[in-house]
């Protein structure tokens, strides 16, 4: 649910009249970006918002405890099926990748190549679910013969790929984790959670400190500095709202600020 936060960043970049030329995408930011290659304007960022409120109702996440439960016990891999977000996805993008307006590209992590995988064309809900594939809360996603998992597992935020495709101006929209550095765990809980989250953004960092000269990069900010590193709540839409309101708020500000310096 986090990942709401990136509908703020979208609407403060609409108002800048910023248009994109290229979106790549990563877990939550395919479904977002997706929806920014189908269409950038107040419409896209209306319908994005509805979505992430609806997430967390209709069957998407919706399951009780006994549900949750049950699915597990049928799998032995995972919480929640996928069909709820593949309803989702499907009412709100188009049906193949090469339809979308603007280039996109999202990523997932191949499970048999254990390499990651970029999808430029074919199915937009089946590339997008593959990319959204949290392991142990949704299923891997079969295409072509392959099994996929959450694209944050080889790239969580991908700026290289941005850079590699030829873009010389990036607008970072992320989650809000990168925004806190990270501290030595005391408990062992946050052990491996501590671990992932090196592992998660590790390529980022490696990626933003070697950008070619001449390149612009803005990283727009959650608006929150305390974005969980690992959202247990993850079914509860109770902040969509403020989150959306925050990061449209402080991404504004700098988006503003970079104008007024232009």
């Amino acid at each position: 649910m986090l990942g709401a936060v990136e509908v703020g960043m979208l609407q403060a970049l609409v108002e800048a009249d910023v248009r994109p030329d290229l979106v790549v995408g990563s877990s939550v930011g395919a479904i977002n970006g997706a929806a920014a290659a189908a269409g950038f304007g107040p419409d896209t960022v209306g319908e994005l918002a509805d979505m992430w409120e609806r997430l967390g109702r209709g069957g998407v996440f919706a399951e009780g405890m006994l549900g949750r439960l049950t699915t597990l016990a049928r799998s032995g891999t995972h919480l929640h099926g996928n069909a709820g977000l593949r309803a989702l996805v499907e009412e709100h993008l188009p049906g193949r990748i090469d339809e979308l307006p603007v280039r996109f590209q999202c990523v997932a992590a191949c499970i048999e190549t254990a390499r990651a995988h970029w999808f430029d064309s074919g199915s937009t809900s089946d590339a997008v679910l593959a990319s959204c594939a949290v392991p142990g809360l949704l299923p891997p996603v079969e295409i072509d013969g392959r099994h996929y998992l959450d694209g944050g597992l080889v790239h969580s935020i991908p700026v290289g790929r941005a850079v590699e495709l030829g873009a010389t101006t990036i607008y970072v929209m992320q989650v809000g984790r990168v925004e806190q550095p990270l501290t030595p765990p005391r408990w062992p809980w946050e052990v491996g959670m501590v671990a992932f989250e090196i592992a998660r953004r590790h390529r980022y960092v490696e990626e933003m400190s070697t950008l070619p000269e001449g390149l612009a990069v803005v990283v727009l900010p959650s608006g929150d500095q305390r974005a969980p590193l690992a959202n247990v709540r993850y079914r509860s839409t109770g902040q969509v709202g403020a989150r959306i309101a925050s990061a449209y708020e402080a991404s504004r500000r700098v988006l503003a600020a970079r104008a007024g310096g232009a």
